[in-house]
This record gives C-alpha cells, structure tokens and sequence, in this order.
C-alpha cells in the first residue's frame, strides 16, 4: 500500500524512507562484495581483475536501468501525493511494457559486442578469459537485473522501501551460498560467481511478484494498463532519459580511469577494481539520500507542497556532509586493514591505499551534488543532473586522472584526487540552477501538481 509522507516531521519521513533503501542497497552491495572477496580467497590476481573489470561493465548497465527507472519513481511519486491511483496504475503498466523492450535490446546488443567490450577495457590480458565468460552468462541475465531494478523503483515512488530489503535479503543469501558453492566447491573462478548473481536475481525476482499476487502493495498487474499511455511515457523519459544518459556518462568516466589503472599493470587494476568496489559501498548513504529527495520531493510537489520539498533537501544534505566527513577520517587509518580483506598482495594493498586515501573525500563532496540531483529530479528537470555531472566528469575527472597518469606514474593518490575535485565544480553548478530556480519560481509552478491530460 502506498505510504504518503506529505504531512508530518520532514527528519522522521527521510529517515523511515531512506533506513532500509540503505540497507536493501548495503545488502546488494555486499554480495558484490562478496563475489570478489570469495574469488580472492580461492583463485589469484587473474580472476581477482576478471571479476573487477566484469563486475564494473554490469554496474554501468545497472545504474543506466536505474536511471531510467528514476522517471518511475518521481512519476509514481508524484501520482501518490496528488492521490491519483490511476495514474499510478497507468505509471506501473508503462513502466513494464518500457522496460521489457529495454530488456531485450540490451541483452541483444551486450552480446554482440562482447569482444569488444573487453578489449575497449584494456583488460590484462591473463584476466581476458575470465572477464569474457563473467559478461557473457551476466549479459544473458540483463532482463531479471532489469525486473528487480525496476519493481523497487515502483515500490520506492510509493514510499515503501521495505518490501525490496526483503526481496534483496533472500537474493543475498542465496547469491553468497551459491558463490561457495561454485567458486569453492566446484572451482569455475570469476564463471561462478557470475552464475551465483544472475540465479540470486532471477529469484528476487520471482519471489518479489508472487509478493505483489498476495499483498496488497499497491502495485496493480492488471493488463488492461500494459499499453502505454502516451503522457505517462513522455513523464518517465522526461526524468527518466536524462538520468539514465548521466549515469551512462559517469560510468564512462569510471571505466575509462579503469583502463588507465589496467594500461598501468595488472597490480594497479587490482588496486582499483577493489577500491572502486569499495568506494560503491560507501556511497551508500549518498546514494540512498539522493533516492529519499527524488521520492519524497516528488510526493510533496504533487501535493502542491514545494516548502517541504526544499526542507527534504535540506536534512538530507546535512546527513550526507556528516557521514562522508567522518568516513573519510576514519579510512586515512584504516584503509590497509580494509583492502586487506580482499587480497594478501602487498603491492595491490599499498597501491589501493594510495588511490583510496585521495578518493575517499569524494563521498562527503559528491553527496552533496547526488542530494542537488534528487532534487532537480523531483522537479521534472533532471537534464540539470546531467549538466553539472557532464561538465566535471569532462573538465576535471578524465582529464585530471589521465593528467595524474602521465606526470605521477609512480602513485595513485592524483588519480584519485581527480573525483573529488570533479565534484566541487558539479556542486558549484548545482548551486548555480538550485539559485536560478528560487529567483524563478513561476517556471517551477507548471510541474508542483500532477495533471492528467
């Protein structure tokens, strides 16, 4: 049943919101973890970069799904602040009919240009094999990725980020079980835990529809709505499509300061598919706070609400800032005892703390512009998202880690300062748009209410 948090305490809505979305995203981020981790504990640096560089591939193609999915989020969103169940239920047939298509046509052309893909990646060339049959059986498992992404992406515009963390919960389990039981007990390397995430996917999936038959979660099935409606589209891909091309292009960023760290050696690969891996996890709070504006802004300017939208913002910038300061503190004296969790090589672990010790600063300043980004989604205008992550990623990100590349070829640490310095020139381009908005307000008005054509 969808939750409304267009009334009551602002602190108290964030916090019920975005609570299990952080623990639904720590536990998908753990068995990514985990795949790494039960990979290293069994095979060595090849298979180690194998599941890396794959794992890195299958991150951009879901965060593209996610982005896309955002436009359901915001328009669900926005339909369960105007208390209009039927759009709602004309968001979620759209939405399966848009994404079923999506499905397919990435599957299809993933595996056309397989080769490709991992040539363009400059993967070692001991880790080619693994990192080939890792994306092949992934790329095959592109439409239950999609399926989950999406069904969580219905439940969070409704306000209930608990039903996923169920779904994710059995997925975890299984997906770890089944690494040990492939990587460990039968030997396939980076193959296995390919298979243990795809199989961990499909029943999330399964059992997230067969919750959706037997509860009453507000998400209706009925196929009469599976023909979509042209304004409800144009509404998903208004936010959606913008969102789904910006985290195409940050991916971008990051898997091209991959095939830097690959060109370097294989030591260096390791060093920052860990790190990189890592960096995932503790993006988790940004992450979830950047979902908690998108949602809740979204239902408070459908209820004709922008000031409580602005207050949403506002408390999820402070929980961010807090966070990423105090995390960046602790890992300047942890970080070796962290990396070493995931390898024993001495060089992989000194490397990686060399890039960590320089990137870690980028979750306080990237939570910052992540909140801003929600934010604007809420709003219809996430073309503003694109912008301020378009113009660092281009001006400092790529070129300042190639720069760092060439002129400091014996340490990591200016490859990594390159992101955060990225993301104080989104966060000045985002209080640039976040000022025009408030001197015009009148060009604001047309999207706070929902209106059915």
């Amino acid at each position: 049943m969808a939750r409304n948090f267009t009334t009551g305490s602002i602190s108290r809505a964030v916090l019920v919101f975005s609570i299990p979305y952080l623990l639904t995203y720590f536990l998908q981020m753990f068995y990514g973890m985990a795949d790494l981790f039960i990979v290293g504990q069994y095979n060595g640096v090849d298979e180690i970069t194998a599941v890396a560089v794959g794992s890195q591939i299958m991150h951009m193609v879901t965060v593209m799904l996610v982005g896309l999915a955002m436009g359901t989020t915001v328009c669900i969103a926005r339909a369960v602040g105007a208390a209009d169940k039927k759009r709602i239920a004309k968001a979620v047939g759209g939405t399966a009919a848009l994404f079923f298509a999506v499905s397919i046509l990435a599957t299809v052309l993933t595996l056309i240009f397989l080769d490709s893909i991992v040539s363009v990646m400059a993967t070692p060339a001991d880790a080619v094999p693994g990192t080939t049959s890792y994306l092949r059986i992934c790329f095959l498992g592109i439409p239950f990725i999609t399926a989950y992404n999406v069904i969580s992406a219905m439940f969070r515009g409704l306000g209930d980020t608990q039903s996923p963390l169920l779904f994710v919960a059995a997925a975890c389990v299984l997906n770890i079980s089944l690494d040990y039981a492939f990587i460990g007990g039968m030997g396939l390397g980076a193959e296995g835990a390919a298979y243990a995430t795809i199989l961990a996917q499909a029943a999330s999936v399964l059992i997230s529809i067969v919750y959706i038959r037997l509860k009453d979660t507000g998400i209706s099935l009925n196929t009469a709505y599976l023909r979509p409606d042209s304004s409800v589209l144009r509404e998903l891909l208004r936010v959606g499509a913008p969102i789904c091309v910006q985290d195409a292009f940050i991916q971008i960023t990051f898997l091209i300061l991959t095939i830097i760290a690959n060109s370097r050696g294989l030591e260096q690969a390791a060093a920052v598919g860990i790190v990189e891996k890592l960096l995932g996890f503790f993006f988790l709070v940004p992450s979830s706070m950047l979902s908690a504006v998108s949602a809740l802004a979204a239902q408070n300017l459908g209820a004709g609400k922008p000031e409580r939208a602005l207050g949403t913002l506002r408390y999820a910038l402070s929980i961010t800032v807090i966070y990423g300061l105090s995390l960046g503190i602790l890992m300047q004296f942890f970080d070796a005892a962290v990396l070493a969790q995931f390898t024993t090589d001495a060089a992989v672990i000194a490397m990686g703390c060399q890039y960590m010790g320089a990137y870690i600063w980028d979750v306080a300043i990237a939570g910052v512009h992540f909140c801003y980004s929600g934010y604007f989604c809420a709003y219809g205008i996430s073309i503003a998202a694109f912008i301020h992550n378009a113009v660092s990623s281009v001006a400092i990100r790529v070129s300042g880690a190639y720069l760092a590349a060439i002129m400091w070829p014996d340490t990591l640490m200016p490859m990594g300062a390159a992101a955060p310095l990225g993301s104080i020139l989104s966060i000045i381009i985002c209080l640039l748009i976040a000022n025009w908005m408030k001197k015009h307000p009148e060009k604001m008005t047309g999207i706070v209410k929902v209106k059915e054509n």
